[in-house]
């Protein structure tokens, strides 16, 4: 349906790549494998703090196969500034619980049955134990954050938590409403997505003792990197596959969430399309997505969404000119080359 566009994607997010050489994601988290694997352990014991009764729901949300995405950015960014110290493994564990926690609501929103290959935490136990342990987990993470000797820690965890909360809150709220601007989608998208990035950047960079300089442009950092993981995210609900993302997709589309090509699509569209997808979305039934895709080759959107990622990864990049030049900083720069590539390959199987 879209293989005249994914000419066009491959080659704007090529332009992209020629600004940074791209890495696989062993390259990048290589360095910073010991790290990792103490935040999976430190993971797998927390466990132990939830009631008993409540243990196999803790298991199965804490011990899942996901990337650690953000404590590898936690692990990337301290390296930036000098060496990993444990007070970095607690403030990965703590970002991620928060992370699962956001995941477990958003599957029981979204009706979502797969999550990392597997089924969900709702569909295994339903949505009333869903909620109720996201919030425990929600909990946890604060009480440790709580654990740190300064407030600043708890503090910055709370707000960011409060921040990304609010994020899905207004993305619920504005469903299904074309009139959304460009600008109000990409302030969502800081809000619920790369918030986390930025809090894991930001407090890498605090709890390795960086000048507010250098906090400043890891935060950006991970709110730029973060926005274009969401723009990406949101393409692969659109044109990936369940098998290569390993979660369900099209819940975006079932439950009215408007993306960057569906927006893109409406700005495009005469009035009698924007009248059928309006029509389409407010009125989801099954067999729509194929009347949703034509529309969506019919302005062809897939390529401009794709360059707005790429235009995120450069702002990225630039962020990262007032660290040293060591390996942190590289590792930083490896992903977004990493996600320019993902692009690409996502633009290739549409």
């Amino acid at each position: 349906m879209l293989a005249a566009e994914s000419k066009v994607a491959e080659a704007v997010v090529a332009d992209s790549l020629r600004t940074e050489p791209t890495c696989s994601w062993k390259q990048i988290v290589e360095p910073v494998e010991p790290f990792l694997d103490t935040v999976t352990r430190r993971l797998g014991k927390q466990v132990q703090e939830f009631d008993p009764g409540l243990a196999p729901y803790a298991e199965y949300a804490l011990t899942g196969n996901g990337k650690h995405l953000r404590p590898t950015l936690v692990a990337l960014a301290a390296n930036s500034l000098g060496k990993l110290n444990d007070s970095h493994v607690t403030a990965a564990v703590i970002i991620e619980m928060v992370h699962l926690a956001t995941l477990v609501h958003d599957d029981v929103m979204d009706e979502a049955e797969i999550r990392r290959g597997r089924l969900t935490l709702a569909a295994n136990w339903g949505n009333e134990v869903a909620v109720l342990f996201g919030d425990c987990l929600f909990a946890q993470a604060l009480k440790l954050a709580a654990s740190f000797p300064t407030s600043d820690i708890c503090r910055a965890v709370a707000t960011a938590t409060n921040t990304v909360c609010s994020g899905e809150t207004l993305q619920t709220r504005h469903r299904r409403n074309f009139e959304r601007s460009r600008r109000e989608y990409f302030r969502v998208l800081e809000m619920k997505t790369a918030e986390l990035f930025a809090l894991s950047c930001d407090l890498a960079a605090y709890l390795s003792g960086a000048t507010q300089s250098q906090r400043n442009a890891l935060r950006q950092f991970g709110l730029t990197f973060g926005t274009a993981y969401q723009i990406y995210d949101d393409c692969v609900d659109l044109f990936g596959s369940e098998a290569a993302a390993g979660k369900s997709l099209g819940t975006d589309l079932a439950k009215g969430k408007l993306t960057l090509p569906l927006l893109l699509t409406w700005e495009r569209a005469t009035p009698d399309d924007r009248a059928e997808l309006e029509e389409l979305i407010i009125n989801w039934r099954p067999g729509a997505m194929d009347r949703v895709g034509g529309l969506l080759a019919r302005y062809e959107v897939f390529g401009p969404s794709l360059e707005v990622v790429g235009d995120y990864l450069a702002k990225a990049r630039q962020t990262l000119r007032v660290l040293p030049e060591n390996h942190g900083r590289s590792g930083l720069r490896g992903l977004t080359g990493y996600l320019a590539r993902q692009t690409e390959v996502l633009g290739v199987c549409a």
